[in-house]
């Protein structure tokens, strides 16, 4: 006997599994925030996962420009993306670690390293979760990745005379239509940078529109 299932009976019952699967997530931030950073992961595997370096090969001006002012020693790139700045530090003689959340942006970090004759240390870390060592690194740089909670770690992981250089986005260049990104809790507010490390010497501090093309805020400050 084929039992018939009208679909004023099917209906809220999809209705009540989606609300279900809602009222889970919402009340289970770990398990949202672990589907979440899956999908951020996905994202960026997705987006990395091409045989051109989509950032090219070459440092960030702002960390080439200003290279002297960095300290010798241990460096940290958060969110590195594939290597470009920390195999530029790695010539320059620096002792390089980098991570980013997406293994497709480590294996060509690594891959770049083995081409430019250099070693780092890059590994797989979902910034959410992973713990900054404290009082371990003379430099960490940070570029084009804003995580705000991450800020008090930063500093605890800077050695004593640590430097930090930080370059990102601001609300400008949303505003203005620049390429970048559209989430504004992605965006620095004007001066927000400046204030994140206002406990810290500031060496350097610009907020601009570069070459016409994106809005952005740059720091060098000392521990």
């Amino acid at each position: 006997m084929v039992k018939i299932i009208h679909k004023n009976s099917f209906y809220p019952a999809v209705i009540f599994l989606s609300l279900s699967l809602l009222i889970f997530f919402y009340i289970n931030p770990v398990v949202s925030s672990l589907f979440a950073d899956t999908q951020d992961k996905m994202f960026w595997d997705k987006k990395y996962g091409t045989e051109a370096y989509i950032f090219g090969k070459e440092p960030v001006e702002f960390l080439r420009e200003h290279i002297g002012l960095l300290p010798r020693g241990k460096v940290l790139d958060i969110a590195m993306g594939e290597g470009r700045n920390a195999v530029f530090l790695a010539k320059h003689g620096f002792e390089v670690d980098g991570c980013d959340i997406s293994e497709a942006a480590i294996k060509k970090a690594r891959e770049l390293a083995r081409e430019s004759n250099v070693a780092i240390h890059a590994f797989v870390a979902d910034l959410e979760t992973y713990q900054l060592p404290k009082d371990t690194y003379d430099v960490i740089i940070c570029f084009y990745y804003l995580q705000r909670d991450l800020v008090p770690q930063m500093k605890a992981a800077l050695k004593p005379g640590g430097v930090i250089i930080y370059e990102t986005y601001t609300i400008e260049n949303w505003e203005r239509g620049f390429e970048g990104p559209k989430n504004k809790d992605y965006l620095l507010q004007s001066n927000e940078l400046l204030h994140l490390f206002k406990d810290l010497k500031i060496l350097y501090y610009r907020e601009l529109v570069l070459n016409n093309k994106k809005a952005i805020a740059s720091l060098i400050a000392k521990k």
